[in-house]
């Protein structure tokens, strides 16, 4: 009788610790974090939908790992590299993982992505949405093969995402890589898709690529150059794909930075038109105008100053 219940739990045993190692992802290496609420995001990029905020720190399995926007904290290197937590369902940067290096060690790369579920948009796309905005066709269809990069990079996948970024640029560039603002002669005025504008916009933008746009602003509507910056300014210097989301063309107006005005009616209307054309209605619950607090130019403020104003955020990373 012994016997057989001693080999019983042996047996359960067995099929216990079998299941958690089945339930334990291949490969993953144990790193612990170093943040006390850090955001597990869908994609590599800061722009991606938070998941969930990961208290810490604590230990994580990390199965592998992945390029994506540049993140620094102090006291560390700039990484660009963020770990896969498959216990989490996101990814986390690297520079809040306990380790010396900017990419982790005996961690690998994770697998390269599928093609994105919806295609590219075209110049039929944009002239459809835009109709005579569309001043130059040849010069818009060849930036659109990295303005579509950018769009992939910056997670501006879905209907909303994309009309709030072609209609901004559309109003900003026409959506012409290498327009300059008519008229600007400031050395540091209105370049590219984005129209990026101001010292404090061309400094970090250029630290950020590591290039040097405060000595060549010109590369800021360079074709290489125009449509990267575009994903730096929606992602890094603010973070507005939320508010595309969210359907509030007030706040993405406020976030590119000018009074609030008729202008603001103007690129809503655009905002419609190109939901209309991706998706063939235009939902219910879009907001065209801005509070109190964000009807001034905000093109100054800081990423940290415009969050506060709008309360976007909750963790690090």
């Amino acid at each position: 009788m012994f016997k057989r219940v001693l080999s019983s739990l042996v047996a359960l045993a067995a099929v216990t610790a079998g299941s958690l190692l089945a339930a334990a992802p291949a490969h993953a290496v144990a790193f612990q974090t170093t943040a006390s609420a850090l955001n597990i995001r869908s994609e590599p990029y800061l722009s991606a939908a938070v998941v969930k905020v990961l208290s810490g720190p604590t230990s994580v399995d990390v199965d592998c790992q992945k390029q994506g926007d540049s993140v620094t904290v102090p006291g560390r290197a700039a990484t660009t590299w963020w770990a896969h937590l498959p216990a989490h369902g996101g990814y986390a940067t690297v520079g809040y993982i306990n380790t010396t290096a900017t990419k982790l060690p005996g961690v690998p790369d994770c697998p390269a992505d599928p093609p994105p579920p919806a295609g590219d948009v075209t110049l039929a796309d944009v002239q459809a949405m835009f109709g005579t905005r569309i001043a130059n066709p040849s010069l818009v269809q060849t930036g659109l093969p990295l303005l579509n990069q950018a769009m992939r990079d910056a997670s501006i996948n879905t209907p909303r995402r994309k009309a709030a970024f072609l209609a901004t640029l559309v109003h900003e560039s026409r959506l012409e890589y290498d327009i300059r603002e008519i008229g600007d002669t400031r050395v540091y005025g209105g370049r590219g898709y984005i129209q990026l504008t101001g010292d404090f916009n061309y400094g970090p933008a250029g630290r950020y690529f590591g290039i040097d746009l405060l000595g060549t602003p010109e590369l800021a509507r360079s074709l290489q150059w125009s449509a990267p910056i575009a994903r730096w300014y929606w992602t890094v210097a603010r973070n507005i794909n939320p508010f595309a989301d969210q359907l509030n063309m007030g706040k993405v107006n406020a976030a590119i930075g000018y009074p609030a005005g008729a202008e603001d009616g103007r690129r809503c209307d655009s905002f419609k038109n190109a939901i209309r054309v991706l998706t063939g209605s235009v939902p219910g619950g879009i907001i065209c105008t801005r509070s109190k607090a964000l009807s001034g130019d905000t093109s100054k403020l800081t990423r940290t100053q415009f969050d506060a104003l709008t309360k976007v955020g909750g963790g690090l990373g």
